[in-house]
C-alpha cells in the first residue's frame, strides 16, 4: 500500500517556506531508494558471551526502522508497507523522499530525525562488535545512511536548510562521518562539510526553529538552542580534532551546559548527552587535550547525572514508578528512562575500559559507586521495558507473549488492502479491533506514574511509538547484549 494515501487526520501537502531566522533557513513540509552498501570494514574481535534475550529484542527493535522508512522501498521487508512520499521536495527541485517518519502519524520532522541519526551513529561507534555478532551492524549503517542522505538533500545551500535544527543536524552529520570514516572516506568528507557549514550557520544565527516555524511547535517545540550547539561542537571535535570546537564547549559551558543540575537526555535536551560524550575525552584522550579545555567540568556534570540514576545515591532522582522505572512525563514516558539507561551503560563502559574503579555522589556524606551499579541500573530499566513490570507486559511490540495490540500507528491500524481517501482513516482510528498489521519493533510511549497502561489506539500519550525511542533502545540493547564491557576509540 502507499502510506501517503493512508490518513487518520487528513492530507497535508508539501509547502515550501524559506525562513532565515532563529539559526535556520527552512522548508516546511508535511507528508507523508535504498541504495545501501554494507560496511567494508569488518570488526576483528568479537565481544564476550551474548545475552540471548537482549539479542532477540535488538533484532526486533531494529525492525521499526523498516516500518518507518520513507521513500522508494527497494528492499522492503515489511509486507504491509509500500513506497511513500516520492514527490517530497519536488516543488523546490530537491529529493526529500528519504528519511524516517517520526511516529505513528507519519510525518517527517528534521529535529527528532537528526537526533535519531546521532543516537544511531553513537551506538554504531561504541558497540560495532556487539551489533555485528547479532547481525545488526550493516542494517544500522544502512538506515543511518538513509537518514543522512535525506539530511544532505535538505541542506541545499550553505545557509539554507529544510525544516531542520541546524546544530542537531550538524551533530548527526559529524557523528555519521565517524561511522563511515573507513568504509566510505568520500562520504565521510561530504558529511563533515555539511556538518561544519551547519554548525557555523547555527552559531551565527542563534535561536530555536519552532520560533521561526510556529506550525511545528505543537509537535516538537524546541525550548533552547545552547545544548544543541554544545552537542554539535562535541561531535565535530571528535570527528575533526579541531581545537576550535573544544574551545567552543569550554567557553560556552558556563552559559549552556547546566553544570551541576540534573537534566534529562531527549530530542529537546542534549545536555546530559554532551556531558557523557565529552567525558570520553577525559577518560581516554589524555595528553591530546589541552590542560585548559574545561573537559573535567563536563565529566563532573556527567557524574551528577549518573548519581541521579542510582536509586540509593544520596542525590537520586525521586521521579520513579513503584516498579523502579525513571518517570518524568505522561507523554512518551519511556523516552527518559531509555535515554538515561543508554547513557548509563556507555558511561559504565568508559569507566571499565579506563580502569576507573568508582565515582562519588553527595557532598557531605559521600558514597562511592562502581561501573556495575550503572550497568545494573541500565538493566533494571531494560528489564522493565521488556516485561518485568506491574503490567507483566512488554512495551516493545513483537517481543514476548504480551505486548500492545492497539498501537497508535496509522500504517499498522489500516488494512493493507483498504482503499481510502484522505479523510477515511478515522474509522480505523476509532475501531475497537486490534491493529491488522503489527508495527514490529515499536517502543510505545509507556506507563503512567501509577503503573497503568491503557491499550487503546486513541491513547497517543501511552501508545504512540517514535523512531528516536527506537534508536535509544537499540543503543541500550547493543550496550547490554554482551557481557563484554570494553569500548574502543572511534577517533
Amino acid at each position: 500500500m502507499e502510506e501517503d494515501k493512508k490518513s487518520w487526520k487528513g492530507c497535508m501537502g508539501y509547502v515550501l517556506l524559506l525562513i532565515a531566522a532563529g539559526g535556520i533557513a527552512t522548508g516546511l513540509y508535511f507528508a507523508f531508494r535504498p541504495q545501501f552498501s554494507p560496511t567494508k570494514d569488518r570488526v576483528s574481535d568479537h565481544p564476550a558471551a551474548i545475552v540471548s534475550k537482549y539479542a532477540d529484542a535488538l533484532k526486533i527493535a531494529m525492525q521499526f526502522f523498516d516500518v518507518q522508512s520513507s521513500g522508494k522501498l527497494e528492499h522492503n521487508k515489511i509486507p504491509w508497507r509500500g513506497d511513500s512520499a516520492l514527490d517530497d521536495g519536488k516543488e523546490a527541485g530537491i529529493d526529500l523522499s528519504q528519511g524516517l517518519y517520526d511516529a505513528g502519524d507519519h510525518m517527517k520532522f528534521g529535529f527528532p530525525m537528526a537526533y535519531t541519526a546521532t543516537i544511531l551513529a553513537w551506538t554504531i561507534l561504541e558497540y560495532p562488535d556487539q551489533m555485528a555478532v547479532v547481525h545488526q551492524l550493516d542494517h544500522a549503517m544502512q538506515y543511518l545512511r538513509w537518514i543522512t542522505e535525506y539530511l544532505i538533500n535538505a541542506h541545499k545551500e550553505e545557509n539554507v536548510l529544510y525544516i531542520q535544527v541546524a546544530a542537531e543536524t550538524a551533530a548527526a552529520m559529524a557523528a555519521a562521518s565517524l561511522v563511515f570514516k573507513q568504509s566510505d572516506p568520500s562520504y565521510k568528507g561530504t558529511l563533515l562539510t555539511h556538518a561544519k557549514q551547519l554548525f557555523n550557520f547555527a552559531n551565527k544565527h542563534r535561536g530555536t526553529y519552532s520560533a521561526s516555524i510556529p506550525e511545528v511547535a505543537t509537535y516538537y517545540n524546541s525550548t533552547g538552542y545552547g545544548d544543541e550547539l554544545l552537542w554539535a561542537a562535541s561531535w565535530l571535535y571528535h570527528a575533526t580534532k579541531d581545537n576550535t570546537y573544544l574551545e567552543f564547549v569550554r567557553d560556552n559551558g558556563p552559559k549552556f551546559a547546566n553544570f551541576g543540575s540534573l537534566t534529562w537526555f531527549t530530542w529537546d535536551s542534549k545536555h546530559a548527552g554532551a556531558q557523557v560524550l565529552l567525558s570520553r575525552l577525559a577518560y581516554f584522550a589524555g595528553q591530546d587535550i589541552p590542560q585548559d579545555s574545561g573537559i573535567d567540568k563536563y565529566k563532573e556534570a556527567a557524574e551528577v547525572f549518573m548519581c541521579g540514576l542510582i536509586k540509593d545515591s544520596p542525590t537520586a532522582s525521586t521521579s520513579r514508578t513503584i516498579g523502579g522505572l525513571i518517570w518524568v512525563s505522561e507523554w512518551n514516558a519511556l523516552l527518559h528512562p531509555t535515554a538515561a539507561a543508554f547513557l548509563a551503560v556507555i558511561y559504565s563502559d568508559y569507566m571499565l575500559t579506563s580502569k576507573t574503579a568508582r565515582f562519588s555522589c553527595g557532598d557531605r556524606d559521600k558514597r562511592y559507586y562502581k561501573p556495575s551499579d550503572l550497568r545494573d541500573f541500565a538493566k533494571s530499566q531494560l528489564e522493565y521495558i521488556l516485561g518485568e513490570n506491574p503490567m507483566n507486559m512488554s512495551y516493545l511490540v513483537g517481543y514476548g507473549e504480551k505486548y500492545p495490540q492497539y498501537v497508535h500507528h496509522r500504517g499498522a491500524s489500516i488494512p493493507a488492502d483498504a482503499k481510502t481517501g484522505c479523510e477515511d482513516g478515522w474509522k480505523w482510528l476509532n475501531s475497537t479491533e486490534p491493529n491488522p498489521n503489527v508495527a514490529t519493533g515499536a517502543l510505545v510511549g509507556g506507563p503512567f506514574l501509577n503503573e497503568t497502561y491503557m491499550d487503546s489506539r486513541n491513547n497517543s500519550k501511552q501508545g504512540e511509538p517514535t523512531t528516536y525511542n527506537s534508536a535509544l533502545l537499540v543503543g541500550l540493547l547493543s550496550g547490554l547484549v554482551s557481557t563484554s564491557s570494553v569500548v574502543k576509540s572511534f577517533a
